[in-house]
């Protein structure tokens, strides 16, 4: 039998403080050798494209395995659609059964905000007041909630290029939040003089420069997640402690991308992996005035220990419906 769970139901029971518990497991987990994860495949469309990320992952909770059917459609919210949406699929890996059939849009967005939060937790200077975010789109909401949960953050600037969405989105986040958010004109005003910045916008070229960045900031690039995408200037990688979620992905498709493949930036500059940190076996920030990065590409083993999670705390709540696929 397998519980199938929509995104309202998965909504009961999914929080930022289950995503972040959820996340830093799967990063550690990682960095111990507790999973098996290749690269995502792309099927690249005329107005998108469709990812297909599976792995396998050992959790203290349970041994699983899955699938996450995830697409990226730009062009959506015109049409009044998400620009992601995602089912995931749970299996035993003993058996192959199925054992849970749910939607992963939000566990997408979760995911990959408590994957900003677990690398502000580990590299972010522990002072951090003041979050600067460039793009205000949905998944920039829970990189601050769950950034949020780890450092105490006093004010947060907004910069996107439609204003109008800047100002909503701090009105957003002060209300939800109850914090001080501002949006700004220029995107420099949301990078100068800040702890830690957020990028999470799709651009092929860079929309933070280097003498915008100030000694001691912590950057969570979280938008390059295909070949050919960039947001930082290549200089503030080089100038850069650079931690990576996985580097077959992000060698690929992230953020060290382009740099790398124009001989900007070498393979040994790449400090390491998010999960060698959580795993203990490298240290986070060294210095309070070194830049850190954390090229995030999005991992399945986030989703996979995210997703199962959510089916624990459903099936204790009684929630879905259980359904017999093969019969």
């Amino acid at each position: 039998m397998s519980l199938v769970l929509t995104g309202p139901e998965v909504m009961q029971v999914l929080d930022m403080d289950l995503a972040l518990a959820a996340a830093e497991e799967a990063f550690r987990a990682y960095g111990e050798g507790r999973v098996n994860m290749p690269p995502k495949s792309y099927l690249t469309l005329e107005k998108g494209d469709f990812r297909a990320m599976y792995g396998e992952i050992f959790l203290p909770e349970g041994h699983i395995c899955g699938l996450k059917w995830v697409n990226v459609h730009p062009g959506n919210p015109a049409q009044g659609l998400l620009t992601v949406m995602a089912k995931i699929l749970l299996n035993d890996p003993d058996t192959g059964l199925e054992f849970a059939d749910l939607d992963g849009t939000r566990v997408t967005d979760f995911r990959t905000g408590a994957a900003g939060g677990v690398a502000a937790k580990l590299l972010a200077r522990t002072d951090a007041a003041r979050l600067g975010v460039i793009g205000a789109g949905a998944q920039a909401r829970t990189q601050i909630a769950a950034i949020l949960k780890v450092r105490a953050i006093q004010e947060v600037f907004v910069f996107d290029r439609h204003l109008a969405h800047s100002q909503a989105f701090a009105d957003h986040a002060a209300a939800t939040h109850g914090i001080v958010a501002r949006p700004v004109a220029d995107a420099a005003d949301a990078v100068r003089e800040m702890d830690i910045v957020v990028t999470t916008t799709p651009s092929n070229q860079p929309v933070v420069w280097r003498d915008w960045v100030s000694p001691g900031t912590h950057i969570n690039a979280i938008g390059a997640d295909a070949a050919g995408k960039q947001e930082l200037d290549p200089a503030i990688l080089q100038a850069a402690r650079i931690v990576v979620d996985d580097w077959a992905q992000a060698s690929h498709s992230g953020e060290i991308n382009v740099a790398l493949g124009k001989g900007q930036i070498k393979p040994e500059q790449i400090y390491g992996s998010l999960g060698e940190i959580a795993a203990g076996k490298k240290p986070g920030r060294t210095a309070p005035e070194e830049i850190t990065v954390f090229d995030s590409t999005g991992l399945i083993i986030q989703d996979l220990a995210l997703a199962f999670a959510v089916y624990r705390r459903a099936k204790e709540q009684g929630l879905g419906r259980e359904m017999n696929f093969l019969g």
